[in-house]
C-alpha cells in the first residue's frame, strides 16, 4: 500500500469514527410547581430534599374566580428566601371570567411583586395562567401585550398555553408577545379520557415547536386525581381537596413509567425551542394524590425505576406489628395479600384497608381497598400475638 493510499485509509477511518462518535444531548432544565394555596410546615422537607435536581420554583400566587374574586395563596416567604432558586409567581386567571379588566389585573399584580419583593423575594418572572378559548385569544393577546410592557423590564413575562390553542391562526402572534411560554399536556381532554396520554403530548409538542419561535416548556403531570360522579353531566374532578359527596371514586394517577419514557425520549431528542420540563406538583409527605418526591426525582434524573416491597416485623414481648415498606424509588400499590407462616398465635388483627384470615398455621391479609406506598415508605397492615414467626416463609403478594 502507497503512502498516499494509507493516508486516505486513515482519514476515512477517522471520518468514519467521528461519524459514529456519541454525543450526550445537554440536559434539559427541570422545574417544578408548587400549587398549595395554604402553605403547611411539610413544605419545608420538600424544598430542601428537591432543591438538588430543580432549577425552578413556579408558586401559585394569585388567583381570580367570577364570583370569589382575588385570593392570594398563603405562601411562606423565609423559605422561598432561604430555599433561593429562581421564582415566578403564577397568576391564575379562571376560564369562566367573562374578561380581563387590564387596569385591575396589572394592579394585583403589581400589588403581588411589590409585597413579595418587601419580603426580600427576587422575582424572575411572572406566568400568567388563564384557559382562554380560541375565539377569545385576540383580547388575551392584546391583554398580555398590554401586561408585558407596564412590567419591569428585566422581569420575563411567560404563559400557561392549551393544545386546542394550536388550531387558531391567532397563536404565533400570541406567543410573539410573551417571553416564554409552558405547554400543558395534561387534563387538557374530558377526564373520562384519562389524565394523560403520552403520544398525545409528544405530537404537540412537535406542532407548537415548528409554530413557536421563543423558548417552551412542557408541563406534565406527576400526581392524580379522583373523578366523582354527577347527576347528567361531566364527572366532578377531585384533587387536593376532598369533596364531600357520595358513590365510588374513579382514581386516575400519572403513570411514572409512562412519563420516565416520554422524559427519555424529550432528552434525546428534544423539539426545537423546548427548553425543558416543568412537574406538577411538589409533593408534600402527606399528598395522598401526588407522586412521592423520590420517584419524581427519580423520573427527572432518568434513573431505571423499580419497586421493592418488604415484610417488616417488629416485635416487643410476643406482640408483632406486621408492616410493607417500599424499598425501591418507585411509587407501589398496596400489595393484594400478605402470607405469614406461624406458630402459636393467641391473637391476630388487620388495620384499615386489609381483612385477616386465620388459619393454625397461616395468616392471611388480603387488601380491601386501593392505596399506595411511596418509595422509601411503609405502612402498617396489622398485629399478631405469636410464638412463631417464620419470616423466610412468609410472602408478600403484588
Amino acid at each position: 500500500m502507497g503512502f498516499l493510499t494509507r493516508v486516505i485509509v486513515s482519514l476515512t477511518a477517522l471520518a468514519l469514527l467521528g461519524g459514529c462518535e456519541q454525543h450526550d444531548a445537554p440536559p434539559l432544565d427541570q422545574q417544578l410547581y408548587v400549587w398549595q394555596r395554604q402553605w403547611t410546615p411539610a413544605h419545608d422537607a420538600a424544598l430542601r430534599e428537591s432543591r438538588a435536581d430543580f432549577s425552578t420554583l413556579r408558586v401559585l400566587a394569585l388567583q381570580a374566580f367570577p364570583q370569589a374574586g382575588w385570593s392570594r395563596a398563603r405562601i411562606d416567604p423565609a423559605l422561598l428566601k432561604r430555599d433561593g432558586r429562581r421564582l415566578i409567581a403564577v397568576i391564575r386567571l379562571d376560564g369562566q371570567l367573562q374578561s380581563l379588566d387590564q387596569d385591575e389585573v396589572m394592579e394585583q399584580i403589581q400589588r403581588l411583586i411589590s409585597d413579595w419583593q418587601g419580603k426580600g423575594l427576587t422575582l424572575a418572572g411572572v406566568e400568567i395562567d388563564h384557559d382562554a378559548g380560541n375565539a377569545r385569544l385576540p383580547a388575551y393577546r392584546a391583554f398580555l401585550a398590554h401586561l408585558r410592557s407596564a412590567m419591569p423590564a428585566p422581569m420575563a413575562l411567560s404563559i400557561t398555553a392549551l393544545p386546542a390553542w394550536l388550531d387558531s391562526p391567532e397563536l404565533p402572534v400570541l406567543l410573539s408577545t410573551v417571553d416564554s411560554s409552558v405547554l400543558q399536556v395534561h387534563a387538557v381532554s374530558d377526564p373520562r379520557r384519562g389524565l394523560f396520554d403520552s403520544d398525545l403530548a409528544s405530537q404537540w409538542a412537535m406542532a407548537w415547536s415548528r409554530i413557536t419561535s421563543k423558548p417552551f416548556f412542557l408541563a406534565l403531570p406527576a400526581y392524580g386525581v379522583a373523578l366523582l360522579p354527577s347527576v347528567g353531566g361531566a364527572p366532578i374532578v377531585e384533587s387536593e381537596v376532598a369533596i364531600e359527596r357520595n358513590g365510588k371514586r374513579r382514581e386516575l394517577l400519572a403513570d411514572p413509567l409512562q412519563l420516565s419514557k416520554l422524559a427519555a425520549r424529550l432528552r434525546a431528542d428534544p423539539p426545537a425551542h423546548m427548553a425543558g420540563l416543568i412537574w406538577f406538583r411538589l409533593p408534600l409527605a402527606n399528598d395522598r394524590r401526588a407522586w412521592s418526591l423520590a420517584t419524581l426525582r427519580a423520573v427527572s434524573r432518568g434513573d431505571v425505576l423499580e419497586s421493592h416491597l418488604a415484610l417488616n416485623l417488629s416485635e416487643h414481648e410476643g406482640l408483632h406489628d406486621i408492616g410493607i415498606s417500599n424499598e425501591g424509588n418507585l411509587d407501589n400499590a398496596w400489595p393484594e395479600r400478605v402470607t405469614l407462616a406461624v406458630q402459636g398465635c393467641e391473637g391476630a388483627d388487620a388495620l384499615a384497608g386489609y381483612t385477616l384470615q386465620q388459619e393454625p398455621n397461616l395468616l392471611t391479609f388480603t387488601r380491601l381497598r386501593d392505596g399506595r406506598i411511596a418509595a422509601g415508605g411503609q405502612r402498617a397492615i396489622g398485629w399478631a400475638r405469636c410464638a412463631i414467626i417464620d419470616q423466610g416463609a412468609s410472602n408478600v403478594h403484588p
